[in-house]
């Protein structure tokens, strides 16, 4: 059974995160990818990791774990023969990713407009911070500041939260975008260009609270006291019991533990639950530092109801659950008795296979000759190319 993007051709011209996991995730399900870098400035990603020998060698692990499975090309796309021989290969392309600032790519001759001459049914996928229309559109952005922007920040206590989720919510959406575009082109068979932005993205991430925010509000309520943390004996709890009769089930067990309940199972509907929460956590509060995490743990999960101690990130990877349903594989070796480390590969299985990790993460230009080769050029050429610095 072949790979669901098995003889798609992807184009990957994007650097640091949300690009470049939006393109591995067509290279993970078959697809071939070519990364596209310019050989004075290849992905920043590359030096990036906590492995020196990496990322001097440009294979830092932040970029390896995104671009297993790829092939590499360096191609200068600022000179006039780099460019044509980049449009060479857009006729070969099913899709083409990139993730520059707004119009720099139209700026030298290789935006959508352009490229769909060529080739109509291209999906050209663009991810940017703001999307391409708007006062914001060609201003620059990282995850963080995009969290900043959105109100992600505020929503957080005024706290960044640690790990860079909008890039990696922008790449899934940008792929799923993909893949519906070239399901459309089956169909119909012309491609379309897709606008990503981040900045939508994480108000998408908070819907419910970016909705409420366009409306008039009849009464502001108290978040619900069965889904926050608690301190506990020795750690902390994270406590799952969100719905009212998930509510009434957490309160009947622990008055059957021995601790009073007064009126808090009582609670029918979202406002009679609203109404007693702020009681209802106190009370909460003094009953769960009474035991460790892990012993309201399991109580809590023997009777259905969601609840984790936190755990740090070293528990987390450590976790049995994750060895059980395949989440690591292990990086392609490049020399024989290489020590081989655990990649994430992906949080989805078919029931036949699923995302795959098959070949290592490629150098800068790794497979320069090979991909021109395809187009039918011979390595004299090749080789004056690259003497007139045009490839790597």
């Amino acid at each position: 059974m072949s790979q669901p993007f098995s003889g798609v051709r992807v184009l990957d011209l994007t650097h640091v995160l949300a690009g470049p996991f939006c393109s591995w995730q067509f290279a993970l399900l078959g697809a071939d990818v070519i990364k596209v870098e310019d050989p004075a400035q290849p992905d920043c990603a590359r030096g990036r990791g906590p492995d020196k020998d990496d990322n001097a060698s440009g294979l830092g692990l932040n970029y390896q774990v995104q671009g297993t499975n790829k092939r590499a090309v360096a191609i200068n796309l600022k000179s006039q023969a780099g460019r044509e021989i980049f449009s060479a290969l857009v006729a070969t392309a099913d899709v083409l990713v990139e993730n520059y600032r707004t119009g720099a790519l139209a700026a030298l001759g290789l935006g959508y407009d352009d490229l769909k001459v060529a080739n109509p049914g291209l999906v050209y996928c663009s991810i940017t911070g703001f999307g391409d229309v708007g006062i914001r559109a060609e201003v620059n952005a990282y995850d963080n500041t995009i969290q900043a922007a959105s109100g992600v920040i505020a929503q957080s206590g005024g706290h960044k939260p640690g790990l860079s989720f909008i890039d990696y919510s922008a790449g899934y959406s940008a792929a799923f975008a993909v893949s519906a575009a070239l399901f459309r082109r089956e169909r119909e068979g012309h491609g379309t260009h897709i606008t990503c932005s981040m900045y939508e993205t994480a108000l998408m991430l908070m819907a419910p609270e970016v909705a409420a925010e366009k409306r008039p509000r009849q009464f502001t309520r108290t978040k619900e006291p069965g889904i926050s943390a608690y301190a506990t004996a020795d750690g902390t709890l994270m406590l799952g019991a969100f719905t009212p009769s998930q509510n009434q089930r957490l309160w009947n067990l622990l008055a059957q533990l021995g601790y009073d309940a007064q009126d808090f199972a009582q609670t029918a509907d979202w406002p009679a639950l609203w109404r007693k929460a702020s009681r209802a956590k106190e009370a909460l509060t003094a009953i769960f530092e009474r035991e460790t995490a892990s012993h309201w743990e399991g109580l809590l999960r023997d009777a259905g109801l969601p609840a984790e101690r936190v755990r740090t990130l070293r528990e987390a990877v450590a976790d049995p659950q994750l060895e059980a349903r395949g989440f690591f594989a292990p990086e392609p070796s490049r020399h024989p008795g290489q020590h081989r480390y655990p990649l994430p590969v992906g949080a989805f299985r078919f029931s036949e296979d699923g995302p795959s990790i098959v070949t290592a993460a490629p150098r800068v230009g790794e497979h320069t000759d090979a991909v021109l080769g395809e187009l039918g050029m011979d390595a004299r050429t090749i080789a004056d190319l690259r003497r007139r610095e045009i490839v790597q």
